[in-house]
């Protein structure tokens, strides 16, 4: 259909009536990604071809860039058009990526109710509740009946209500109501007597990773947020925290990957901004490898390699398999953690479980290897005890690490996905090469 579309646009956007049937046949998240592969000639005529009340929701899903150049092309009264058809959320993260100059123009042509409520989103932390809730919600005082509710609602016209907030007067949050109860409900019945009084709620200034806990928990389909009073101020909707959750998991993945995150696409951010959110990792890697080589020269120049050259043959798989182990763990700690199922009360239970994960691994690891050297090679038994002894030491050693590090991190305020993969990489091998030739020392009698 996508395609369909954008060939007869291309084709020939003059024939307006055509463009509109086909548009309007479509959904409007496939209306924005259209936008994304069109020269801004084309966009800006088609965009005018829009409904005023469809352009602001379309204009939502198009990408910052073209939003920017869209907004510097229209008229003033087509920027107040959009900036008043949009979702308050959507106006906010569109206000955030802009300019100074964009934003400017666009408050200057929002209504000066709107304005102010931007304005006061705007000053909520970064990745707090109050930064992703929307103002647009349906509020209703406890003593309405239900036909007061409905014309309420009619009167109000609020987009995409799934349940409604009984409030009173000053706003403060007593329950929440579905439609669904409200529309089998007699028309007299009070509001306040549907009411569900357990209704579970946001602060402004809590995480919005906290928030993604209670969505996942809950299922819900909005959340209301509330301030130090309890007053209702606004909601979080699915939709938007589908992205939070995916924003999150990107982040993790980028910090775990050993790369400062970015919330820029990947083919859209430049090769320098790419180079500076890696080589910080990239360098702190290559200092920890150094520590390495010197650890290791500090070996190769005494009797221990001198002695028995062979032990350095099973470095790189030694360090191989810390580096695995330790990577497992700290990976289902930190997904646990994320999925609120690991706290850090659970500290000692999740180290102990790894303990005894790491024991089997380990002695299953050690004992193939033991055959294989046995097998295969003419190594003294003594070095191939050598070798079996430290995996099995440095699998409980880095599992130690790969479940307690994110723990212990979290609690210090740092994102555990820092855990999984750079400390862990700039740990395990000078501790692989340290306890692999103190074992050597130990078991060989050098």
């Amino acid at each position: 259909m996508k395609e369909a579309v954008f060939a007869l646009i291309c084709e020939n956007p003059i024939r307006i009536a055509k463009v509109q049937e086909a548009l309007a046949a479509m959904n409007i998240v496939d209306v924005g990604d259209i936008f994304e592969d069109m020269s801004m000639e084309h966009i800006l005529q088609i965009f005018r071809l829009l409904p005023k009340d469809v352009a602001a929701n379309v204009f939502a899903h198009i990408v910052p860039e073209k939003q920017q150049v869209l907004v510097e092309a229209l008229t003033d009264k087509e920027v107040g058009h959009i900036i008043e058809g949009l979702f308050m959320d959507d106006a906010v993260d569109f206000i955030e990526e802009m300019p100074a100059n964009v934003v400017n123009r666009v408050l200057r042509n929002a209504t000066p109710e709107r304005r102010n409520v931007i304005n006061r989103l705007l000053n909520y932390p970064e990745d707090s509740v109050g930064s992703i809730m929307t103002t647009e919600y349906m509020a209703l005082r406890e003593d309405y009946t239900v036909m007061e509710a409905f014309a309420r609602m009619r009167e109000e016209r609020v987009r995409g209500i799934h349940t409604c907030y009984i409030v009173r007067r000053d706003k403060i949050l007593l329950g929440a109501v579905s439609l669904k109860s409200l529309l089998l409900a007699k028309e007299h019945v009070r509001v306040g007597d549907l009411v569900r009084t357990q209704v579970i709620s946001a602060q402004t200034h809590d995480d919005q990773e906290e928030a993604a806990g209670l969505f996942r928990k809950y299922d819900f389909l909005s959340l209301p947020v509330v301030d130090k009073e309890n007053r209702l101020v606004g909601i979080i909707t699915v939709d938007d925290m589908v992205e939070i959750v995916e924003e999150e998991a990107t982040e993790d993945f980028e910090l775990m990957a050993g790369i400062i995150p970015s919330e820029e696409p990947y083919l859209r951010t430049g090769v320098f901004k790419h180079s500076r959110g890696r080589i910080g990792w990239l360098m702190v890697l290559m200092l920890a490898a150094i520590l390495t080589e010197m650890i290791l020269g500090d070996y190769e120049n005494n009797s221990v390699l001198l002695l028995f050259p062979v032990l350095g043959w099973f470095i790189p798989l030694l360090m191989g398999a810390g580096g695995n182990a330790g990577s497992q763990a700290a990976t289902l700690v930190i997904r646990s953690m994320a999925l609120d199922e690991i706290r850090f009360k659970d500290i000692f239970k999740v180290w102990w479980l790894e303990i005894r994960i790491a024991l089997i691994c380990g002695l299953i690891l050690g004992t193939i290897m033991t055959i294989g050297i046995t097998l295969f090679t003419a190594t003294d038994f003594m070095v191939t005890l050598t070798v079996a002894s430290t995996l099995v030491l440095v699998s409980l050693l880095a599992k130690s690490l790969g479940s307690l590090l994110p723990i212990l991190g979290k609690r210090a305020g740092i994102d555990p996905a820092v855990f999984a993969t750079p400390m862990l990489t700039t740990l395990k091998d000078a501790i692989t090469i340290l306890v692999y030739f103190s074992l050597a020392r130990l078991i060989l009698g050098v």
